[in-house]
Order: C-alpha cells, then sequence, then structure tokens
C-alpha cells in the first residue's frame, strides 16, 4: 500500500472527518490549465486526487467525463504526458496522493512494467482500472503491488457476499464503493444504502471506504461523506471545466471555477459525521 494513502487516512481518521476525494481528467482542456487544475486541488481541500487517464472508448463513464476524455485527446494528451503532469505537480507537492484512473489499454500498450516503473517515479500511489476483473490481477494488480502501487478496487451494489472477498483480495489503498448501478454521472445515490453497503464492506476489510458516482454537489457530498471515509466527485468538477470554456479553450475562469467547487465539496464532506 501507498505510504501516501496510509497516512492520508490515517490522518482524516486522526482529525475525524471524511475526506475528499476529486477526479479530473489529465489534459483537460489542455496540458497548461489541467496542471494548474491539478496544482490548485489540495490548497482547495482535495484530500485525494484521481487524475483520468483519457481514452477513446470509456465504457463506464457517463458523457461528462467521456467528454472531458475527448477534449484531451483531442488537445494531445498521451499517458506519457500524463505521467509527466504528476511528475511536475510533486514538485510542488509531496503528500497529496495521486491515484491515475482508467483503462488498461493505455497501460497495456505503454507496456506494463515500463509503465509501472514510469509511474512510480513519477509520484503516483495507486491505479484504479476499472476494466480489470481479479480474475486478471496477474495483469497488472499483482504487478502494481509489487512496484508499491496500490490496487485499488471498484465495488457495486451488485457485488454480493459471493463475489465480494475475490474484490478485496488484492485490493489496497482503499475500496471504491460505486454507490449506484450506471455509469458516472448518472442518478443520486440513496445514503441509507449506501451507509449499509459500506457496512457489508467494512466487516471484510480493514481497508477505508470511499464512495463515489453521483455526488454532483455539496448536499449529496455531505450526505455521502457521513457514510464514508471519504466522498468521490468527479462529473460535477469536469462539468466545472466544461462550463468555464471559452469556445471549447481555457478561460481565465476555469481554473478558478474548478477551485471553487472543490472549496465548497470540502467544507460540506467536512461537516459531515464520518461513518462509525
Amino acid at each position: 500500500m501507498s505510504e501516501r494513502i496510509e497516512r492520508r487516512f490515517q490522518r482524516l481518521a486522526a482529525e475525524r472527518r471524511p475526506g475528499l476525494v476529486t477526479f479530473v481528467m489529465a489534459g483537460d482542456p489542455d496540458a497548461e490549465t489541467s496542471l494548474a487544475i491539478l496544482k490548485a486541488l489540495p490548497d482547495a481541500g482535495a484530500d485525494v486526487i484521481e487524475v483520468g487517464m483519457p481514452f477513446t472508448d470509456p465504457m463506464a463513464d457517463g458523457p461528462a467525463i467521456q467528454a472531458a476524455g475527448l477534449r484531451a485527446l483531442r488537445a494531445g494528451q498521451t499517458l506519457r504526458a500524463t505521467l509527466k503532469m504528476v511528475a511536475a505537480f510533486r514538485t510542488d507537492n509531496a503528500d497529496t496522493p495521486i491515484i491515475l484512473m482508467g483503462y488498461f489499454n493505455p497501460i497495456y500498450s505503454y507496456g506494463v512494467e515500463p509503465f509501472l516503473r514510469d509511474a512510480k517515479a513519477a509520484g503516483v500511489d495507486g491505479l484504479i482500472v476499472v476494466d480489470l476483473p481479479p480474475e486478471e490481477d496477474d495483469e497488472l494488480c499483482l504487478p502494481a503491488m509489487r512496484a508499491g502501487l496500490a490496487f485499488i478496487r471498484l465495488a457495486t451494489p451488485t457485488t454480493d457476499d459471493a463475489r465480494l472477498p475475490a474484490v478485496l483480495q488484492n485490493t489496497s489503498g482503499f475500496v471504491y464503493y460505486v454507490s449506484i448501478a450506471g455509469v458516472t454521472g448518472s442518478a443520486t445515490p440513496d445514503p441509507a444504502l449506501v451507509r449499509q453497503a459500506v457496512a457489508r464492506i467494512k466487516r471484510r476489510t480493514p481497508l477505508p471506504v470511499a464512495v463515489g458516482f453521483g455526488v454532483r454537489d455539496a448536499a449529496s457530498a455531505a450526505a455521502i461523506a457521513s457514510a464514508a471515509d471519504a466522498v468521490v466527485v468527479g462529473s460535477a468538477i469536469v462539468e466545472a471545466v466544461r462550463t468555464s470554456l471559452d469556445d471549447g479553450r481555457a478561460s481565465p475562469a476555469t481554473v478558478g471555477a474548478v477551485s471553487r467547487l472543490v472549496e465548497t465539496l470540502a467544507r460540506a464532506a467536512s461537516t459531515a459525521r464520518p461513518a462509525a
């Protein structure tokens, strides 16, 4: 498990507050602005940052994140450029955990071993690869863990008690609970059902549980944060990028729009009572 991730969740537990995990798409709307957004997130209140790896066929993503990925790809973002962006972030920030999130195809094309070596060197702490089930752990999960990177697995409302042990077996860092059945940015989750699901997962693992999908504003962030160790917000943040653009390009308002939203979400999450 990444020491940065472990230290961050230990700090959150000591402060008795749920964390805020923010998702941004690498290279959206361009490399320079994307790096500026990334650097602004910790000061705005992000405890952990997920960085999306743009991909042409993002099957688990809703329209907002799909559009962000396409903007990034059109701007020339590559996986190598994403690692370079993380390395640039690390020149100013040695503490905030960075998780790369996406699909296996770009990593496979890069080469698993070179990717893991370069990701670790850049300062990446963990991976979320949504299209690799536990049955494929030899492909990336186990090599990543040997390289010192956490491999964060997703559990969903359809992950029953028979399936959950397989999902948790090689998971490290934290468990990402997908609060609704569907794609990112879809319906609002039910906090009561989320609380039950988190409790069920925590009976099986000592790892923190972060909850995402469908969290789009301060009210939903606070409601879900109260049921988990951390709340994950993605689609609302990439929408803040989109709505700040001027004819598809970054505007002077882009970085500030993201920072203000994250500040609002962080305040809401921090006032929620953490999960027991």
